[in-house]
């Protein structure tokens, strides 16, 4: 359980770098106190992937092990270059924020959980899911998962609050989008090996 949950927290921290969550994290602790869009972030984090987690298990299920880990390894490929694309808060998704009343809780918990569907942290935890099958093993992935992106948007808010500037922006694309292609390259010598 323990590598999984380090394995999977380390694989979305870096999926989350420089990612549209992160900008509409910045986005709400502008205008609501950093913990309650915390909570809100863990509260859709922890749903999507547990989603992510049944998916990822029922994938494994039904392909055999090495179609699993070719698959898993071109995702990662694509992950990376998902990531050297970058993502971008649209003008409607910065004005949803703005002019949000509701309590910040609910407001970024509905946010994150709309904004996560389909994203590549989503993608990464159904990818690492199906190659697992113990529960705890899988418990391990969804926590990690969980916190690893709420570690990486927790940061995003602390930076933008406490220094008032961005990280870098193409040394965090380029080093998150090398290390998608480490863990692809890991992968397929596995499924190959």
């Amino acid at each position: 359980m323990l590598a999984a949950f380090l394995l999977s927290l380390g694989v979305i921290f870096v999926a989350e770098l420089g990612d549209k969550s992160q900008l509409i994290a910045l986005a709400f602790a502008t205008r609501f106190p950093a913990v309650p869009v915390l909570v809100g972030i863990t509260v859709a984090t922890a749903s999507v992937h547990l989603v992510s987690v049944l998916v990822g298990v029922v994938l494994g299920a039904a392909l055999p092990t090495t179609a699993i880990q070719v698959v898993a390894a071109l995702a990662f490929f694509g992950f990376a270059l998902w990531t050297l694309r970058g993502d971008q808060l649209e003008d409607e998704e910065l004005e949803q924020v703005e002019r949000t009343n509701r309590n910040a809780v609910v407001a970024a918990s509905i946010a994150f959980f709309l904004a996560e569907l389909g994203d590549k942290t989503m993608l990464a935890t159904i990818t690492l899911a199906s190659r697992e099958t113990g529960f705890w093993t899988l418990f391990g992935i969804w926590l990690g998962s969980t916190v690893g992106m709420v570690v990486a948007d927790g940061l995003a808010i602390w930076v933008g609050k406490v220094l008032g500037t961005r990280l870098p922006e193409k040394a965090v694309k380029h080093g998150a989008a090398f290390l998608f292609f480490l863990f692809g390259v890991l992968l397929l010598v596995e499924a190959l090996g």
